[in-house]
């Protein structure tokens, strides 16, 4: 089966970003580092491409140029197994960054996470429409989600 490799398109920031994840994330590294050549379409030995892994998942950083940039059309999910890891992923991944809601955040780099507590889903999905809605409504009020206060209003009904 093949691999899928997420390759994130930076301007000039490709090592820095890997850099900056790599500290983030536990059992992660950096394991190449391309540079352009003198026929390459960037500067001779400035960063082309930097292979990474984040616990695990392999990633590619291209410094492709300034003609494309992240949006909020993809992200990338953090399925975090507590509430330390939620506040831990969110702290970090949120230097320097935009917070939105719902658990979504755009790092300093532009790229956007979901910092998810573990649970959550099967909450918002729950057979009691009045918990998931209830559980729903919490989520939309937050920045950085707080399972206890999602399970908190969901019993309210």
């Amino acid at each position: 089966m093949p691999r899928l490799v997420p390759n994130l398109w930076f301007d000039t920031e490709a090592e820095e970003a890997a850099e900056f994840y790599i500290s983030v994330f536990s059992n992660s590294q950096i394991t190449r580092v391309l540079r352009y050549g003198a026929a390459g379409l960037r500067e001779a030995g400035m960063v082309m491409t930097v292979d990474f892994t984040l616990d695990g998942q392999p990633f590619t950083a291209i410094n492709g140029g300034p003609q494309f940039h992240f949006d909020e059309a993809i992200s990338l999910l953090v399925e975090c197994a507590d509430q330390d890891e939620v506040d831990c992923y969110w702290t970090r991944l949120s230097e320097e960054s935009e917070e939105s809601r719902c658990g979504w955040l755009k790092d300093r780099f532009g790229v956007s996470w979901q910092i998810v507590p573990a649970g959550l889903v099967e909450l918002l999905g729950h057979p009691d429409s009045g918990r998931a809605e209830r559980a729903m409504q919490a989520v939309l009020g937050m920045t950085k989600l707080d399972l206890a206060a999602v399970h908190a209003a969901a019993e309210e009904g």
